[in-house]
Order: C-alpha cells, then structure tokens, then sequence
C-alpha cells in the first residue's frame, strides 16, 4: 500500500461530504450471532421529514455511488445508507447470502432507529434487495425506486444466453476485480462510454483495487451465485407499492427487456425510465438525469401524499 492514496482521500472527502449532508456513522450490532451492520444515519431526526433508506450495489462504496445523490434528498428526508453485509463496515459470521437475509439486516438497522416507514432506492443488487424489504414488510416501505435490478431474472437465464457474461466466475472477476485490467474491463462493462481508464497508470488502479475490492472477496463472490439460484418468475411476488424502475438503455449487465418484464410484472403499479445513452452505472455516467427522475417521484410524491407522481 503506497504511502499516499489516492482512493482513501476520495473517501475522507465524501465521507466529509456526508457528515455536512448531516449524516453520522453508526454500527449496530444486530444480535443476531454475528451480524454487525455499518449506516449513516440522520445526525439530528426532524420528525416532519419522511424517511429515505438509499442501497447500493456491487462496486464502490456506498458514499461513491450515492455521492451526487445524496444532497438532493437530505433537504426532503431524514436519510438512512447502509453498508449492506461484506460491504465497508457490515459484516456477518453467518453463512446466509441471500438478498432475503441482506433484507432482514436492513430492516433489523431501520428499527434499531425506531424507523417505522421509508420509501427506498435500491442499486443494481441493491435494487434486489429492496425489491425483496418490500414484498416482505409491506406496511413499512412506502415507495420503491428500483434502478438496473433484474429482479425478474431466472435462473434458467444463464444458461439461454441472454446476458453478455453468463459464467458467474467470470462475472465477478469482472465486478470485483483484482488487477487493473479487469478493472478496466469493469469501467467498458458497466458504462455505455466509459472514461479514458487506459491513460491511467496501473499503480492507480491498483490503489483503487488494493481500497475497494480486497475485503471479502470470497463473501461478495458468494453473494453473486446467490441472486440466480432456483430464481423464477412465477415466485417473484408483486410489490404493492408505487415503484419507479429506472433504467439506462445499453444496460450490458442486465439487459433493457428486464425493466420491461418487471414493469409488465407489476402492471400500473410502476413507472418507467430509461435514460439514454447510458450504461449499467446510471448514477456516474448520468448522475443528473438519474437524481431528475429520482426527485420527480419521490419529492412530488412527498409534497401531496396522494398515489403515484406523473411519469417523469
């Protein structure tokens, strides 16, 4: 590990970035026989603001990929952003990997601060896992933001072609990668353009690998051959609430047909967005398009309290 890095002072930033957002660390220790979760948490709770619990994906951390976002809501919600299990600071000794346990965990940290009801945006696999706190307490989560989740992938899937990288191994060699080749390939994977990351020395990717993508790296590749297994479409419930899908149209991870197959999934229900000229990583290729249709559906739907927002 070099002297300076890079990385670690990108994440003092953000992490400061945070705190004026007025956001705390907290660690909650869920007493479960081994699960400590890591959230930010409301420094001061005003009573008068709905709630916002905001999930991340693979990939960098939590305040990397709600960074932008993150301003945009504190003004309108008290919000919550944690570090989902073998992500930064939450880790388990439990052997469970299923987004239904990564679901328990979170709501486990929401009444820990006697949060009662939220509405949620969840990113890529946590787009998954928010998909599954809803069906599974329904009377807490008030609106769904689901962004790039295929949670209406099958199994049998894999096996039909219909994603670019079908092999599990190989994808997470490529979404957790060790080497800065494979996190060159990472960057062309997941964005439409992707930033010019072949000018940029190797021991800066390295920097950026040795911070982000060491820990767990067994766990995370678990977590991964977890969200297919004995997945159906016929098993996947309907979530109630009003949902927004957001997608960018030259998805390679998981492809545009499955923001239309869960739209058709959850009928009226749901809102559509795909955003144009945009990759997997929506929220850093097309931040400002990406926090628009965000802000359109939850802060309307936070002024009149009255049903689903106008299609943004």
């Amino acid at each position: 590990m070099p002297c300076f890095s890079l990385t670690q002072s990108k994440n003092s930033c953000l992490r400061s970035n945070f705190i004026r957002a007025g956001l705390r660390s907290s660690v909650t220790d869920l007493k479960d026989g081994g699960t400590t979760m890591h959230c930010w948490v409301p420094k001061s709770l005003n009573p008068s603001k709905p709630n916002l619990l905001l999930l991340h994906g693979f990939g960098v951390n939590a305040m990397w990929q709600f960074a932008d976002l993150i301003r945009h809501v504190t003004p309108h919600y008290n919000v919550y952003v944690p570090d989902l299990v073998f992500f930064g600071d939450s880790s388990t000794t439990r052997p469970d990997r299923s987004e239904t346990f990564q679901a328990e965990c979170v709501m486990r940290v929401m009444e820990a601060h006697s949060v009662r009801a939220f509405s949620l945006v969840g990113l890529s696999y946590g787009g998954f896992v928010g998909y599954r706190l809803a069906a599974q307490y329904k009377e807490a989560v008030e609106r769904v933001v689901i962004c790039c989740a295929a949670v209406c992938m099958e199994e049998k899937d894999l096996q039909e072609g219909v994603f670019r990288v079908s092999d599990l191994n190989e994808a997470a060699s490529i979404l957790m990668p060790q080497t800065p080749d494979k996190l060159r390939e990472l960057v062309k994977y997941t964005f439409f353009r992707p930033p010019p990351l072949g000018f940029m020395p190797s021991c800066l990717l390295r920097d950026f690998i040795e911070t982000m993508f060491t820990d767990f790296v067994q766990e995370k590749k678990e977590l991964i051959m977890a969200i297919p297994k004995n997945r159906k479409l016929s098993d996947l419930p309907k979530i109630p609430q009003p949902t927004l899908i957001i997608w960018g149209e030259h998805d390679n991870v998981f492809p545009l047909e499955y923001a239309h197959k869960l739209k058709m999934h959850l009928g009226e229900n749901a809102q559509l967005a795909v955003i144009k000229d945009a990759g997997h990583a929506i929220n850093a290729e097309k931040c400002k398009e990406f926090n628009k249709v965000i802000k359109s559906f939850l802060i309307n739907f936070k002024r009149s309290q009255i049903g689903p927002s106008a299609n943004p």
